[in-house]
């Protein structure tokens, strides 16, 4: 067996794959014309950032079974071609997340205390003590937006310098915040209290720009904002112009929403203090992601055991054939759910039917939690790795098989959150397209796919015009509309009001506006936009 190591990674880990006696290791170069002919033989490809994995490298490795990814982007991995040719592919997340929480306490630190204002002045020749008076971290409340991986190992240590600790992460359980000994709070809450904001949220359509001026407004008159996550979840300029105006004391960032950044408005602010994008850059984290490649690409290839997968690993091809297309359902499904609900879930539960209730649906189960857990998390989850990660999040999940229900082959997904149940169920139709069949219990049918306005209200004449009048003011194009209503209680009165769910499919983009509006529909009791894609 050949494994090709193209980039520098830890030594140790190279020594761990040389133990293996019948195994060939080869460390060559990342360019092209050095690596591509160890390729032809290779059973393992080990990489950092900068060999670029694509269909035309893959092409030039017939043999191998798998490529490596030391550290946890994979953007210069063809995942698509590697998925077709059978190559597994994985990465290391979370072997920085250490190094990126000291960098948000030292960021932290470095503000409390002028550090780098102090050290520009004893270089320029000053002696200003009195200048620089600092501020203890002891005592003050540290707010955190978001609470995985790296928030946890940020509680650690801001624990030990007894801050007071504040999050807001809408998918931890209450349990696992307990756990920590972390006060979970609303978002408004978190800004009004805190004196340090730290940023550790995933990038969603929700938390881009999530720093913005009017929500600048609602923080504590000086307060210091920490990002060590990514640049886009802060509006620069309006951070910038909250410091100037003195209700923002100070910001620490470490990322940028255009990197290296171009004319940053806070580059010219003293109270500012910035690193080019240095958090999880440490000896150590190399140290670890290197190694930990190393020890999971030997694991797959010696006894088939798959962590940290991106993709999908090789199944039987007939089987993958009849299950494809409920896969896709399955992760659509729970992607549907995740922008319904609110809150964090506990416990997910799905049912098979049909011959779906014949077939091992472990795949389906997966990509059920894909489709919820991408939606709320950075660290992207797929079908090899979903259930690790949704029970780390404390999330239950559980399975039913009904042989027979109304429709022939369909599966029902409910999540259940803050003490409620959404739920929704679907079926594929024509061979390939997956079509929503009944949503909370009451059947409306329409595709699974696109932009979906999600409506449920009161079933009273007017409501249907007034969508429209709504949509059509907007200038927005109506694909699909669909419309449901519940069961009407044997032997109740005829008046007895009655839910109804419309869900209208549109063609473009649906400002928040929109939403708004429909909210204001008097017999309008829920409106939701689900973005789904094609």
């Amino acid at each position: 067996m050949k494994i090709v190591v193209a980039e520098k990674i830890s030594k140790k880990g190279v020594d761990l794959l040389r133990e293996e006696t019948k195994w060939r290791v080869v460390e060559t170069e990342p360019a092209r014309d050095k690596l591509i002919p160890e390729l032809k033989d290779a059973d393992a490809l080990l990489i950092r950032s900068a060999v670029q994995a694509d269909a035309a490298l893959l092409d030039a490795a017939p043999k191998l079974q798998v490529i490596g990814r030391a550290g946890i982007g994979v953007d210069n991995v063809d995942i698509e071609a590697a998925t077709r040719k059978g190559v597994l592919v994985m990465n290391t997340p979370g072997g920085n997340s250490v190094s990126v929480a000291e960098h948000t306490i030292a960021l932290m630190l470095a503000m409390a205390h002028s550090v780098p204002q102090a050290n520009e002045s004893m270089h320029a020749g000053k002696w200003e003590k009195k200048i620089f008076e600092g501020r203890e971290l002891r005592g003050k409340t540290l707010g955190l937006m978001g609470l995985g991986r790296i928030g946890v190992e940020v509680v650690k240590r801001a624990r030990a310098l007894e801050l007071e600790i504040l999050a807001y992460d809408p998918y931890v359980p209450a349990l696992v915040a307990r756990d920590l000994n972390v006060e979970m709070v609303s978002l408004d809450e978190l800004f009004s209290r805190s004196d340090y904001l730290s940023l550790h949220t995933p990038l969603t359509a929700e938390t881009d720009h999530i720093i913005n001026a009017q929500n600048l407004r609602k923080m504590k008159k000086g307060v210091r904002v920490v990002n060590c996550a990514r640049g886009e979840l802060i509006d620069e300029e309006a951070l910038a112009e909250a410091i100037r105006s003195g209700h923002v004391a100070g910001a620490a960032l470490d990322v940028f929403a255009v990197e290296p950044p171009k004319n940053l408005p806070l580059a010219s602010l003293p109270q500012v203090l910035l690193t080019p994008h240095i958090a999880g850059s440490t000896a150590e984290a190399q140290e670890i992601v290197g190694y930990r490649i190393a020890e999971q690409v030997r694991d797959y290839l010696k006894q088939g055991i798959i962590i940290n997968a991106v993709n999908m690993p090789a199944i039987p091809a007939e089987e993958y054939r009849a299950l494809r297309p409920y896969l896709d359902l399955a992760e659509r499904l729970g992607l549907f759910l995740a922008q319904i609900a609110s809150g964090a879930a506990a416990t997910v539960e799905v049912r098979y039917s049909g011959k779906l209730a014949q077939m091992n649906t472990n795949l389906a189960r997966n990509a059920v939690l894909k489709g919820l857990l991408n939606h709320i998390l950075d660290e992207k989850a797929n079908i090899v790795n979903a259930v690790a990660i949704a029970e780390a999040r404390g999330i239950r999940i559980q399975e039913t098989r009904a042989q027979r229900t109304q429709f022939i082959d369909s599966i029902r997904v409910a999540l259940k959150s803050n003490g409620q149940e959404s739920s929704a169920e679907g079926t594929i139709l024509h061979g390939t397209e997956p079509r929503l069949l009944a949503f909370d219990n009451i059947n409306v049918e329409c595709p699974l796919e696109g932009n979906l306005v999600v409506l449920k209200n009161w079933d009273v004449p007017g409501v249907i015009g007034k969508i429209g009048t709504i949509l059509g003011k907007r200038g927005m194009n109506i694909a699909n509309f669909s419309l449901g209503r519940g069961r009407r209680a044997r032997g109740k009165a005829a008046d007895q009001r009655v839910e109804a769910v419309c869900v209208v499919q549109v063609d473009g983009n649906v400002p928040p506006v929109v939403i708004k509006e429909l909210n204001k529909i008097p017999a309008n009791t829920f409106s939701r936009l689900v973005e789904l894609g094609s």
